[in-house]
């Protein structure tokens, strides 16, 4: 729920805990200058947290994104030379030819898209969901009468928004990352720097082209932030309630732990055919004029394209590098998220 969520801590766990936390009576009537430094704190905490998260887990995006593009639209052949095997021979190979200026490539336009796609999912979660809760019920929103579905709509509208914000920077990041002298895949853009890479995207294209591919990192954010929203309080609760005994509860560390795991099995499980789509829908080379793709030319025909030339099973291409980004991401950006959240108790709320 890059990024996912992306690729990112389950949005409705962090905006509830820091929502709850920033508001020590939940009953109480809230201030509109309250409320408004309430949802400014929370974008601020969930942007600062996803970069914090992002620092560690971007070599596993590099790893992703390379094994995603790999093969592209090429039939598969037990004889095919392949660059990268799987996610640790990758990991090395990069780490070997490349050093770590090539495992954390694009760490730049990541920290931009973090901001815009994690702030946005986190600070705006609970307003939009309040929004849909009156629309549907004309009732707030209840914690212990959760309704899934309103839940899992606020989840996808925030994640899609924060994608669409985010857009330009992922698809800089994705071409940076992709970007190698020594085993390179996919179409080579070698841009020199982030700002290097949009100033060339702008000069192509115009505003079309830093928003090319927006529409497939809009449904791959969407697809990512339902299922996370929907599986992690879930996943928390029975977690809780079937290992009370071990003393594992809804605030164990351990039952978040668990829980982010599990959920972030289930949200790699349904997002990665989006994340395929858009790594290379944003990668792919500009077509003549600088408009639209010289592959695809919407999220569709990518999907179509890569099934029927690749096969079924490369959707899931770089599964376990998603899945190891993803889960050390939402650990990661849950622990800096209660820090940040401590400090402004005590300092900004």
């Amino acid at each position: 729920m890059e990024e996912n969520n992306s690729n990112a801590v389950a949005a409705v766990e962090t905006a509830v805990a820091v929502t709850a936390a920033v508001t020590p009576n939940a009953g109480a009537a809230v201030s509109p200058t309250s409320a408004h430094r309430q949802i400014m704190f929370t974008w601020l905490a969930g942007s600062l947290a996803s970069c914090g998260a992002v620092t560690f887990t971007n070599p596993f995006e590099v790893v992703k994104t390379r094994l995603q593009l790999q093969g592209e639209l090429a039939k598969a052949s037990p004889n095919t030379p392949k660059a990268y095997h799987n996610v640790a021979q990758a990991f090395w190979t990069i780490g070997k030819h490349e050093g770590l200026r090539g495992l954390q490539k694009g760490l730049g336009p990541g920290y931009f898209y973090q901001i815009m796609l994690n702030g946005t999912r986190l600070g705006f979660y609970e307003p939009t969901k309040t929004v849909l809760y009156k629309v549907f019920t004309g009732k707030p929103s209840d914690p212990n009468k959760p309704i899934i579905p309103l839940n899992v709509a606020a989840g996808g509208i925030c994640g899609a928004v924060g994608a669409a914000l985010g857009s330009p920077f992922f698809l800089v990041k994705t071409r940076m990352q992709s970007a190698s002298n020594f085993a390179a895949v996919g179409f080579q853009h070698n841009y020199k720097s982030s700002l290097d890479g949009l100033r060339k995207i702008w000069r192509e294209g115009g505003v079309r082209g830093l928003y090319r591919g927006m529409d497939a990192a809009m449904m791959r954010a969407g697809a990512g932030s339902s299922v996370q929203l929907a599986t992690y309080d879930q996943c928390k609760r029975y977690i809780a309630g079937s290992l009370a005994h071990y003393g594992l509860d809804n605030n164990s560390a351990k039952t978040h732990f668990l829980a982010s795991m599990v959920t972030g099995f289930f949200v790699c499980m349904v997002m990665n055919p989006f994340d395929v789509v858009s790594t290379r829908m944003y990668n792919q080379k500009s077509g003549s004029g600088g408009h639209g793709g010289a592959l695809y030319k919407n999220p569709l025909q990518c999907f179509y394209k890569t099934v029927s030339t690749e096969g079924v099973f490369s959707l899931y291409k770089g599964f376990f590098a998603h899945y190891l980004r993803l889960g050390p991401h939402t650990i990661l950006m849950f622990v800096f998220m209660e820090q940040i959240k401590a400090f402004g108790q005590k300092y900004v709320l």
